[in-house]
C-alpha cells in the first residue's frame, strides 16, 4: 500500500489512540516505497509509546517515521542553491 492509503486507514480509526492500538489494528499492512518496503508496525515501533489525539497527529507521525527507503534520491533537491566550489547548472532564460 502507499503512504496515502495508510493515512486513509489512520483517518478511519477512533481517537485518541496509542501507537500500540494502531499497531494492533494495522501493523501487518506493508508500505511500498520507491526503494523497498516496510510494515506499518515497523514504522510505529520507531515512534515508541505515544498517544495521538487526532488522525492528523497520527498522519504526521507516519510521514516523519517512515524509513529511508521512502525517499527518492538521498540528499537531492532541485531547490537547493548550488554547492560552493561547483559550477552548477547553466542559467536558462524563458
Amino acid at each position: 500500500m502507499s503512504l496515502k492509503q495508510a493515512t486513509e486507514l489512520l483517518r478511519e480509526h477512533d481517537y485518541p489512540a496509542t501507537t500500540n492500538q494502531l499497531a494492533d489494528s494495522y501493523g501487518d499492512y506493508r508500505l511500498e516505497h520507491p526503494n523497498g518496503s516496510e510494515t506499518l508496525g515497523e514504522v510505529l515501533r520507531r515512534v515508541g509509546s505515544e498517544t495521538f489525539g487526532t488522525p492528523t497527529e497520527a498522519e504526521e507521525m507516519l510521514y516523519s517515521a517512515v524509513g529511508s527507503a521512502a525517499i527518492g534520491r538521498k540528499g537531492y533537491s532541485d531547490r537547493d542553491p548550488t554547492t560552493l566550489g561547483t559550477l552548477g547548472p547553466n542559467q536558462v532564460s524563458f
